[in-house]
This record gives C-alpha cells, sequence and structure tokens, in this order.
C-alpha cells in the first residue's frame, strides 16, 4: 500500500511540475531588451534619464541629501498623532494596554520585539496587518484614514520624528517608507 501511494505521490508531483514548465514556456519572453528600430531617421540626442512612473523614494534631509525615505524621516505629523492616540484608545487600548505593552495574547506596540518584528519592513506592510486584521473583535473596520492616525500614534510612541505632514493611508506610497528601528548615523 504503501509504495503505491509513494508512486502516485510521485506522480503528482512530476506532473505538476511538467504542468509548471508547459505553463511557462506558453508565457512571452518578459525581457524588455529587445532592440527596437529607430522610429525617426534624425540624429540621436543626448542620453536622457529613463522615465518612471513612481515617484522616487527619497526626501530631502535636513543637510540637504537625499536620503531613502524611512520612519525617521519624519512621515507623520503631530496632529495625526493626536488623532492616532484617541482612537487607539478607543480601539485599541482594551487588548494591547494602555501603555502598548500588550495584554494577554495581544502583543506590544511598542520596543524591541515590535520593532524587530517591523524592522526592514515597509510601512504598507504595518498598515495592512492592522487595516485587515483589527480591531480583533471587528477586523477591517477601521477605516483607511483612522489606520494610518493609529500608525502615526504607534510611530510616535516609538520615539519616530513627526514631521510636517500627514502619513498618507494610500499603499503606493506607505510602500515607499522602509521601517528602519534603529536611527541611521
Amino acid at each position: 500500500m504503501k509504495a503505491s501511494m509513494a508512486t502516485a505521490i510521485t506522480a503528482i508531483v512530476a506532473c505538476g511540475a511538467l504542468g509548471g514548465s508547459i505553463l511557462r514556456a506558453q508565457q512571452p519572453p518578459t525581457s524588455t531588451t529587445t532592440a527596437q528600430p529607430p522610429t525617426t531617421t534624425q540624429p540621436p540626442t543626448t542620453a536622457q534619464p529613463p522615465t518612471t512612473t513612481q515617484p522616487p523614494t527619497t526626501t530631502t534631509g535636513t543637510s540637504g541629501s537625499s536620503e531613502p525615505k524611512t520612519t525617521w524621516s519624519g512621515v507623520y505629523s503631530e496632529a495625526q498623532a493626536k488623532r492616532g492616540a484617541d482612537i487607539y484608545t478607543n480601539q485599541c487600548a482594551s487588548c494591547h494596554g494602555p501603555d502598548l505593552a500588550g495584554l494577554d495574547t495581544a502583543p506590544a506596540l511598542s520596543g524591541s520585539d515590535f520593532n524587530a518584528d517591523w524592522n526592514d519592513l515597509t510601512v504598507n506592510d504595518l498598515f495592512e496587518r492592522i487595516h485587515v486584521s483589527m480591531p480583533a473583535d471587528h477586523p477591517g473596520t477601521l477605516s483607511r484614514q483612522d489606520v494610518a492616525d493609529v500608525v502615526a500614534f504607534l510611530l510616535s510612541k516609538g520615539n519616530f520624528p513627526a514631521g510636517q505632514t500627514d502619513l498618507p493611508s494610500q499603499a503606493e506610497m506607505l510602500k515607499d517608507i522602509k521601517y528602519v528601528s534603529v536611527k541611521p548615523q
């Protein structure tokens, strides 16, 4: 019985691998380096930098240099963090505690363990986790703006600096902000 089951599993795995190979072979090539004939007969101009559809993931720091956007870039406002504190008190504190230290099975939302869990991910990862699964008794009921305000509050409690503008609630923009737990030198 075991031998026939092992044979059946081997056959299924082989078919799956073969099916994946066939699907990959049927897909068009994804290379963007194929040569295209010129569309004009004018002489080429000087090379232009490629254009992008995404905004750059840099912000100008106090020294005037460009650096990637991180949690240390002042990505939320103090007013937004205050709004987030009110939402946290009403929607989150009963499980995560008034001091963000966590209660029972709800994890802490500040401190070294929290920072280690989110370090090197994007702020969007944290945002989406809250948006989809919180509050635990009514998941997904917070608006995107409410979640952005709560994330701003969490950042303020993590001693990340406030800036002049609110943390956005759009995923595309949040994906450009990296959660960095240790302040860069």
